[in-house]
């Protein structure tokens, strides 16, 4: 026999799930997601540029990480079944933990080609130097006694963790975005029809892909910038960076045309 506690407990998933539902319902038609607007602009016949986007979270650049997480969850569980020798456990430690470091490092810090090469550089300059004096051996055997030994569980909730940043970053990118098309930019910030359109001569746009390691992941940042100084510009973290510059000079493109042929033939 329940208690009214363990009942309440029981039923609260139910009811929140309910209660989720029947909000859907009844702001169905008042919703306005990023998908529903690129929906209706594609539908439109006079729109034949457009460009849908929102801000990711940088939590989205770990996704290395996320797959690494569970791939290294599967084969410490398959250790500790037996199936697998407890000697995999320390050397999927250290891949784990340098697919880690490598996304920390994309994450943290902004690095030009530039910076990439002067750092090659200086790790052939002390492999080098390791090289002469004869210490390269000694000094990749100290690596063998770095053992990283995570359970399976918690290479799980790593994964979790991050993959619920990178869900809640696309969520809220249905409802906070902008799209572009030749004569204005909507700016969506809010789940019903809270928006803002601003007309293509107040505003100007640019692909930012300075950042090396993070175009390597496919990333790269659109800057928004206004003809009213009091707004500050927006910087949009955009996934395939490249496919969306693309359309963004294809608008800019037709944008040109457009002036061009709105300018009225002068007579001789």
């Amino acid at each position: 026999m329940w208690s009214i506690s363990k009942i309440i407990v029981f039923a609260v998933p139910f009811i929140v799930l309910g209660g989720g539902i029947l909000t859907f319902i009844l702001l169905k038609k008042t919703i306005r997601t990023r998908l529903r607007v690129s929906k209706q602009i594609r539908e439109d016949p006079d729109i034949n540029e457009w460009l849908v986007t929102f801000d990711w979270s940088r939590k989205v650049l770990y996704v290395p990480t996320i797959f690494a997480s569970l791939i290294a969850s599967l084969i410490v569980g398959l250790v500790q079944m037996d199936v697998l020798t407890d000697g995999a456990v320390p050397v999927i430690g250290g891949i784990w933990f340098a697919i880690f470091t490598i996304n920390f490092l994309v994450d943290e810090y902004v690095v030009s080609i530039k910076v990439l090469l002067i750092l090659i550089l200086c790790v052939l300059a002390i492999f080098l130097w390791l090289l002469f004096l004869g210490w390269v051996e000694p000094f990749v055997r100290s690596f063998r006694h770095i053992g990283i030994a995570i359970d399976w569980m918690g290479y799980l909730l790593i994964a979790g963790l991050f993959s619920v940043a990178v869900m809640i970053s696309y969520l809220r990118g249905l409802f906070y975005y902008v799209a572009i098309t030749p004569n204005y930019m909507n700016i969506q910030t809010g789940p019903t029809e809270t928006g803002e359109q601003i007309s293509r001569e107040e505003y100007s746009t640019r692909v930012d892909t300075g950042d090396f390691l993070e175009r390597l992941f496919g990333f790269g940042r659109i800057i928004i910038t206004f003809r009213d100084h009091r707004r500050q510009p927006m910087s949009l973290l955009v996934s395939r960076v490249g496919k969306q510059s693309q359309r963004l000079e294809s608008i800019r493109g037709k944008l040109a045309m457009d002036r061009h042929n709105s300018i009225p033939p002068q007579e001789p």
